[in-house]
């Protein structure tokens, strides 16, 4: 594994992972041609150095502005990376569509599935075995302002492989 892509739609937490995992390792960059940017830095996974990038939030990968364009590029620059999916928690739906376009795409993925502090407070309940059980990507509850789940999450990276999409809508109906 050379890296791993931090994406997920805007405001989900992307960059509050990022900045636990690198520390102060941070380096900013601008993708030519645009005024929006992308966050590289390093994380230590396994004994070894691994790039992590923080990508600009995007909801598909039809990009209809900028930071979206900006996404695209770095996740198809980047096949050989690891993408860890993260979503709001609740507001699930609307991540999923985007981790299922990158799964569609071959990657091996893992979703964060971020706030999930706020399921409890707006009385969501999400079902993470059968969602795990559809999807057979590792999934993890986060909360990424405490770190909680933090540590799992890192934990189970490796565990990503790519998933077969027709092997999902066949768990599904």
């Amino acid at each position: 594994m050379e890296r791993i892509l931090l994406m997920g739609n805007p405001n989900v937490g992307k960059s509050v992972f990022f900045n636990r995992l690198t520390g102060a390792n941070v380096i900013e960059s601008n993708y030519p041609g645009t005024t929006v940017d992308y966050t590289r830095g390093y994380m230590r996974l396994e004994g070894e150095d691994i790039e992590l990038i923080d990508i600009p939030g995007t909801f598909s990968l039809e990009p209809k502005d900028k930071a979206e364009e900006v996404a695209v590029k770095m996740l198809e620059k980047n096949h050989d990376s690891v993408v860890v999916c993260v979503l709001d928690a609740s507001k699930l739906e609307r991540g999923l569509y985007l981790a299922l376009e990158i799964i569609e795409r071959g990657y091996p993925v893992v979703i964060a599935l971020n706030m999930w502090d706020d399921t409890m407070v707006k009385n969501i309940e999400v079902d993470v075995e059968k969602l795990k059980a559809i999807l057979k990507i590792p999934i993890v509850p986060t909360v990424a302002i405490t770190g909680e789940g933090l540590k799992e999450l890192v934990s189970r990276i490796g565990d990503a492989s790519p998933a077969k999409i027709e092997d999902i809508i066949g768990r599904v109906s």
